[in-house]
Formats: structure tokens, sequence, C-alpha cells
């Protein structure tokens, strides 16, 4: 298989993907701009007067759309290069499909689960009177979660695993349908260790908060895929500490996020 993966495959070489990744961060945008954030936005989701299960499958459509645009881009130099290893196999299109299956399957599980936690947490919040009117310390303290978790041992094992694709792919590729699943499935889980706190902070703030889900996918997508990304992971965490504390301590001014009020 080593013969296989050749040099790293550049986006172009990927138009589907990259069309998918563009196609998702214009719907966030016209939703935004249209005032339709809601078909987008967990929270209007869980508390508009709808079923639950229509609530569950309208998140996880916007929650496939949040990871397209935000994860998706930095997962792209591993897709690429398993698109080359596997190209050799028999239905290699299916083998792929699986592989990305196994992917987004992990951070669908993920966002499952961010959303119980944020829905028992909202109606904790509701419940308890000096909370409820201190929504500043809820964002406040998923920043500083976010920001004490960048300087961490499982942060830095993960994104050591995300950062080198080759490595990954040699060490754990196998043939078939069920390898191509597990590896994907492998790899998001690494994908998840490195961003689940980055992630529960958009939880806070509303997935479809534009302000915030720009510069925090930015942030992973350099972390994994910059030149010097291991770079920035420390200074990142300085600042997102420093803004949770803004956040709890700072002036009244500073506005917290709308279903928050």
């Amino acid at each position: 298989m080593s013969a296989a993966v050749g040099r790293q495959p550049g986006w172009l070489s990927m138009p589907v993907l990259v069309g998918l990744i563009g196609l998702a961060w214009l719907l966030a945008i016209v939703a935004e701009l249209t005032g339709k954030v809601q078909w987008v936005h967990h929270h209007q989701l869980v508390v508009d007067d709808m079923a639950l299960w229509f609530s569950l499958i309208l998140f996880l459509l916007a929650w496939q759309l949040h990871i397209a645009a935000m994860m998706l881009p930095s997962a792209l130099p591993m897709v690429g290069l398993f698109r080359q290893a596997a190209a050799g196999q028999p239905n290699p299109g299916l083998v792929q499909a699986c592989f990305l299956g196994g992917y987004l399957v992990v951070w669908t599980l993920f966002g499952v689960l961010a959303l119980l936690a944020d829905t028992l947490l909202g109606a904790s919040a509701s419940s308890w009177h000096w909370l409820m009117h201190r929504p500043e310390w809820l964002m406040g303290g998923a920043l500083l979660l976010a920001g004490g978790f960048q300087f961490t041992s499982l942060k830095s094992r993960c994104l050591d695993k995300c950062r080198q694709p080759r490595a990954f792919l040699l060490a754990h590729y196998r043939r078939g349908l069920g390898g191509a699943t597990a590896l994907g499935v492998r790899h998001g889980m690494f994908c998840v260790g490195c961003c689940w706190a980055l992630m529960l902070v958009m939880f806070v703030v509303g997935i479809a908060n534009l302000a915030w889900m720009a510069p925090l996918a930015a942030l992973m997508i350099y972390e994994k895929v910059g030149r010097h990304g291991e770079r920035v992971v420390r200074p990142a965490g300085v600042g997102l500490l420093l803004l949770g504390l803004f956040f709890i301590l700072g002036p009244g001014w500073m506005s917290a996020p709308s279903h928050m009020h």
C-alpha cells in the first residue's frame, strides 16, 4: 500500500468535497443574512413548537452542514491520501464512501451527545435563578475549558495524529469496506479528540453563529494543516483563557449569545 500513497493531494484534486465545503459555508451565510438561521441553529430547533423526533432530524441535518464547513477542510489531506491508497481496490468509490461514513458517524455521535448535554445544561440554568441571570458564566466557562484543553497532552497526541495523515494511514490502513469504515472511525476519534472543546464553544453560542464559527474553524483547520499549526495551539489557549475571564469578569456591555438571555 505504501507505494500507492504518493505526494499529499491538493484541494483541487477533490472538487466534489471542496464543493460541499463551499456549499456548507454558503448555506450558513445565506441563512444568517436572510433571517432563516433557525433552520441551522440547534437552540431554535429544540425550543420551537415541533415534535421532538422532527427537531432531532433537523438538528442532524444542520449538524452535517456544520461538520462539512468546520471539520471536513482539515480532513481533506487524509481523505486524499486514502483515495490514492484505495484506488486499486474493487469498488473504490464505495470504499471511500465507507471511510467518510465512519468519520461522519463519530462526529454525529459527538453532536448528539453535545446537544443532550447542552439541553440539560440549559434546563438546569433555567431552574437555577442565579445562573439564569448570569449567562456570561456559561460562555466564560466554555471558553476556559477550551483554553485549558489547548495545554493538555491529549490535545497534543490527537493533533499529532491529525497532522501526520500519511503515517496514520500507513499504520492503520486495511483493505475492504470494513477496513475503510474502521479507519474512518479511528480518524474521526482523533479529530474529535483535537477539537471537542472548541466545538463545545459552538454549542454554547449556537452552531449557526457565524461570528464564532469562522474564527474557530480557521483555528482548528490551521492547527491541523497549517505549516506552523503546532505553534498556534498554546497562544490560542492563552487567548481563549483570557477571553473566558473577560466574559466572566468583564464589563456588562459584553453581549452574551442571544439564546442565553
